[in-house]
């Protein structure tokens, strides 16, 4: 069977195919759906998949030594707002959106829109 390695002596730690990872081993998402994370633990395995022809990974943690997610403090929520106010204001005209601006673009739609101004225009003026 493709990536089962339950040992480690092939990938150097425990490997397995997807769905079929022991219980008492969860992902990062899983753990954090449970209100849980890894919590400075080492990967205890990981699953290794192909998708469109890349190999991908995802590790896995043991689920007696994760510890409980750290609750927000008023300075993390402060920091919290003060990064998602940045990724809302526009660099180009400096107001702020109701959203994330996309990074495609790197400024609002608004000024993407815009025609770029060029030193043709400076020197027709």
């Amino acid at each position: 069977m493709r990536f089962y390695d339950p040992d480690g002596t092939e990938y150097g730690i425990p490997t397995y195919p997807r769905r079929l990872a022991p219980g008492g081993l969860a992902t990062r998402r899983q753990l954090r759906a449970q209100g849980l994370r890894p919590g400075g633990q080492p990967v205890a395995a990981q699953i290794l998949w192909h998708r469109y022809g890349q190999l991908r990974v995802a590790y896995l943690y043991r689920l007696d030594l994760a510890q409980p997610v750290r609750p927000m403090t008023p300075a993390r929520w402060t920091a919290h707002e003060q990064m998602m106010r940045a990724r809302r204001t526009c660099p180009d005209c400096r107001t702020q959106c109701e959203y994330v601006i996309p990074t495609s673009l790197g400024c609002c739609p608004h000024c993407a829109d815009q025609p770029a101004h060029t030193d043709h225009d400076a020197i027709a003026a």
